[in-house]
């Protein structure tokens, strides 16, 4: 979840090696980018916007399984021979995404090894990111797990100031992040905002202060 693209890409330097096999388009807010079940052909990234990856299981159940911001890239299981797509990408505010066919994708990786080094570890740091969430999901209180949520979407660590986290943020796509209830979302954000972690102003700002919740015992 958050920010998964912790080892920056230069977008206007990827785009330039890439060549053929690639095209770019802007998507509305909600439109699918694919679906789970999907055939893994090709590899995005995230030029700007954001893309929430969501998996529904044999149930219906959703869960949101990661939020990914501008240089991230996503639907790389397809150059482990993934044939099908485990999740469902869809887009929360305007994007504007660049879709890199499998077979270029795996021209570019072998054929400049800096980028392939590069792109190793982006993808191992947003696995560790990955199990942190998961770790954290399944032993810490909802409170605590939302807390930590809006800190990451707030890139808090990178600026003193508050930050927008995302304009309108849904708090049905935060309980699904949290994996507790849209009330008890809405029951926590009350009492964020009335202790003065969180404020909305043209979207919602995170305070350093609700680290307070996240460190406590």
């Amino acid at each position: 979840m958050g920010n998964a693209g912790a080892l920056a890409f230069d977008p206007n330097t990827l785009l330039t090696r890439l060549g053929p096999g690639k095209t770019t388009r802007e998507y509305r807010n909600k439109e699918i980018v694919f679906c789970q079940g999907d055939p893994g052909d090709a590899v995005f990234y995230i030029q700007s916007g954001k893309v929430k990856l969501t998996v529904v299981s044999t149930r219906g159940k959703e869960a949101v399984i990661g939020v990914l911001e501008r240089e991230s890239f996503f639907g790389e299981g397809c150059l482990a021979s993934q044939p099908l797509r485990m999740s469902t990408a869809s887009v929360i505010q305007p994007s504007s995404i660049t879709r890199v066919a499998r077979s270029a994708m795996v021209r570019l990786l072998h054929r400049e090894p800096d980028f392939a080094e590069h792109f190793t570890a982006y993808l191992l740091s947003r696995n560790v990111r990955i199990e942190e969430d998961l770790v954290d999901q399944l032993f810490n209180a909802s409170e605590k797990r939302l807390a930590r949520i809006l800190l990451l979407l707030a890139h808090f660590g990178k600026e003193s100031r508050p930050e927008s986290v995302i304009p309108k943020v849904s708090q049905d796509t935060l309980a699904a992040m949290v994996g507790t209830t849209r009330s008890r979302v809405s029951y926590f954000m009350n009492r964020f905002r009335k202790m003065g972690f969180i404020h909305y102003n043209g979207g919602l700002q995170v305070h350093s202060a609700l680290l307070t919740v996240v460190l406590r015992d």
